[in-house]
């Protein structure tokens, strides 16, 4: 049985509609209009144990409403969710067991504090042996260079060496589960860095099944292998990156070198893609990957002059998550 599992899952909020105007004054307060807001609609997907989940959306995509049902903050209006066996929302000391979260910028540090005073209360509260407490301190300083500043109050940290402390501590008692809610947002490069090789380790040494939502595409393409992508609470993908790259990936381009000079009434050779001159010796060429392979090019364009180098480039992943997210906004329009 999956480790997660969410059943045709909805979520809807009942909110009150408040008119303009000193005359609806009191019909607001005494008999205000309401209307449903769905957050999540219909959501169904599995994650087994030990997988790394991208769980992305625009704005209001309904990822922080699925995240907090899937911890057990939020009751789903119907469908079914089980953790570890586990509902999330009527379980949720058992539940909290299992799971480790950070969300966002809300910091779970003792704000006056050092964080080893954060991390032994959290070992009160989870009940952490000694053994397994300090063995976890120990990795988790060396992996993500805290040590210099442990005694530090949390008041007085910068962003990155907060969001440290955040995820190590949320990782003390070794939950098989963590949900990270933007882990890396506004963190310099290095913070990034370490951050995302701490989390993949992880994962490596002890199976931790990590679902990450993140506006950064890096933390996707670097951290996990497989994407749930949310639109207006619909799902629209689910699957590895590797395919989403295939599927949504419509565009590369070749950057080619020759050892002639190029004439510049170079033909159009194949409608399946287009020839860009750069100067005398370059020249480029935008292709559909899955209407013509790159041999194919590179056979019929050598066939004029006699290639030297080339390079080939991909759209990133951000600029595919863009172009779905755009389409879906003119379907809905």
């Amino acid at each position: 049985m999956a480790l997660i599992s969410v059943d045709h899952v909805c979520k809807e909020y009942i909110v009150h509609v408040q008119k303009p105007g000193i005359k609806n004054f009191f019909k607001n307060v005494f008999s205000p209009e309401t209307k449903i807001i769905t957050a999540v609609q219909d959501l169904s997907f599995q994650i087994e144990e030990g997988e790394l989940v991208g769980f992305i959306g625009e704005n209001g995509a309904g990822k922080s409403t699925t995240l907090k049902m899937i911890t057990g903050i939020l009751y789903p209006t119907s469908g079914s969710i089980h953790v570890a066996n586990l509902e999330p929302y009527k379980n949720r000391k058992q539940t909290a067991e299992h799971i480790g979260v950070v969300f966002g910028q809300r910091s779970r540090l003792q704000w006056d504090l050092p964080i080893m005073d954060s991390f032994e209360l959290y070992k009160e509260i989870y009940q952490i042996e000694d053994d397994p407490f300090k063995n976890n301190v120990s990795r988790f300083i060396e992996m993500l260079d805290m040590e210099r500043y442990l005694q530090t109050p949390v008041r007085q940290l910068s962003l990155g060496q907060r969001m440290k402390a955040e995820i190590s501590l949320s990782m003390l008692h070794n939950p098989d589960i963590l949900f990270l809610d933007e882990p890396t947002i506004g963190l310099d490069v290095l913070a990034k860095h370490q951050i995302r090789d701490f989390i993949k380790e992880r994962n490596r040494r002890s199976n931790v099944t990590t679902l990450l939502t993140s506006h950064d595409m890096k933390d996707l393409e670097e951290i996990c292998d497989r994407l749930i992508i949310l639109s207006r609470g619909n799902l629209i993908f689910d699957g590895s990156i590797v395919d989403f790259k295939k599927i949504f990936s419509h565009e590369s381009v070749i950057t080619i070198t020759y050892n002639a000079q190029i004439c510049e009434t170079i033909e159009l050779l194949d409608p399946r893609y287009q020839i860009f001159i750069i100067d005398s010796h370059h020249l480029s060429i935008k292709y559909d990957p899955h209407k013509i392979s790159v041999a194919e090019i590179i056979s019929k364009l050598n066939q004029t002059y006699q290639i030297t180098d080339l390079s080939i480039s991909h759209p990133d992943i951000e600029d595919m998550v863009r172009t779905i997210f755009q389409t879906q906004k003119q379907e809905n329009v």
